[in-house]
């Protein structure tokens, strides 16, 4: 049976002490796999339940991604629109030069729209290890969750970019960005326009930016993982960790772009199931097929590979190559662009991403698949997905 085999080696993965519990969900050809083991919290022993809700980070980034496109879609903005068109003080962006945050020049070009989405704008992350990361973490950039999206993309823009726009690709804070101008073009908070054309029509109630009172013990507990010691241990914040980004599940008042939203397993399988189609429960059109057809094209040029996140982390996972190399992205999602860098696993065209706490999911037109994996592990080892993964194309194709 599917179910008992693939928790067998979650189980496995928790007696080692990799997480403290893991659930999973798999849709091939409208026949499902769902599977749950271990705990949402070490401390209280309490399990895992078919409604456990989590952080799903930058598994975020999709949603907005999917928004921003329904907005082309509507006209309402373009891909190749400069962002100054509605971020002026994005005019007084300047770029590094030689590396150097002493030294500035001017943009070559503007930032588009499609920058935001492909992460080539010329932005970082906190925890990069790059000038622009430590610049951004001087900033506090994120750690608050009193300040508003638009607090902190005016701290983003008041920062120097770490290349010209469309040079390469940088895993950052753009998707943030992105998610502000959608609030400028339809005058709504992020939250609203996501929940009136996402969350509602696919039925999503579970997937908020807010976790109601009552519900709160549905969370589940997040952990690091600390590779020397092979321990789980409680978040502790220091300098330049994405533990230090805020994630408050009381705060209605709180939104981001780039991560913040709770959901559920079923919730998310909801929306990553909707990228087959583009439809909602009812069979309305959210993303219709032209612009279906956009999401998972990889649109880099070979100059730009390999795809890479370098971290500041504690931990090291030699024996495990970097698993971004097989991919190129598209717009909001890696997409799977060599086969053979991925052990001829997979099919051209398979995208998705995940969240820094180790959720996952991918999305396989070709294969009429689906699959979310949700568990919260900060720093994770590499075998959690590793093993997901394999046991889809390996066991399932």
């Amino acid at each position: 049976m599917i179910e008992k085999e693939l928790n067998a080696l979650f189980l496995d993965t928790i007696s080692k002490n990799y997480c403290q519990g893991i659930q999973w969900s798999i849709l091939k050809d409208n026949k499902i796999f769902k599977g749950k083991i271990g705990y949402l919290n070490l401390e209280t022993k309490k399990e895992i339940q078919e409604d456990s809700i989590y952080r799903i980070w930058s598994m975020t980034k999709p949603i907005i991604a999917i928004a921003a496109i329904i907005l082309v879609q509507k006209k309402l903005i373009n891909f190749d629109d400069p962002i100054e068109k509605y971020l002026p003080s994005a005019n007084k962006l300047r770029v590094l030069k030689n590396n150097s945050i002493s030294s500035l020049e001017a943009l070559r070009r503007s930032i588009t729209i499609k920058d935001l989405l492909m992460h080539t704008a010329g932005f970082s992350y906190n925890f990069l290890d790059d000038p622009i990361g430590k610049e951004y973490e001087n900033k506090k950039l994120f750690h608050s969750e009193s300040t508003s999206l638009k607090d902190e993309v005016e701290t983003i823009l008041s920062t120097p970019l770490l290349f010209q726009p469309g040079t390469r690709w940088n895993y950052s804070v753009s998707i943030d960005v992105l998610a502000h101008i959608i609030e400028i073009v339809t005058s709504k908070g992020i939250f609203t326009f996501l929940d009136e054309n996402i969350f509602k029509p696919l039925n999503m109630h579970d997937t908020s930016f807010f976790v109601d009172d009552k519900q709160i013990h549905k969370i589940m507990s997040s952990y690091i993982y600390k590779h020397r010691s092979n321990n789980l241990n409680l978040v502790k914040y220091s300098y330049q960790k994405i533990e230090n980004y805020s994630y408050p599940e009381s705060n209605n008042q709180y939104a981001r772009g780039g991560h913040g939203l709770f959901s559920t397993l079923d919730n998310y399988m909801k929306f990553a199931k909707m990228l087959h189609t583009g439809k909602d429960v009812d069979g309305n059109t959210i993303l219709n097929k032209q612009h279906l057809r956009l999401i998972n094209k990889n649109y880099l040029d070979n100059s730009f590979f390999p795809l890479e996140i370098k971290s500041i982390s504690d931990n090291e996972f030699l024996d495990y190559p970097n698993d971004f190399a097989p991919y190129g992205w598209g717009l909001g999602f890696r997409v799977m662009h060599d086969l053979k860098k991925n052990n001829n696993l997979g099919s051209i065209g398979e995208f998705g991403w995940g969240g820094a706490a180790a959720t996952y999911f991918l999305v396989d037109p070709k294969n009429n698949l689906t699959a979310v994996l949700m568990t919260q592990v900060l720093q994770a080892h590499p075998i959690l997905k590793k093993i997901f993964y394999e046991f889809i194309y390996k066991k399932l194709l």
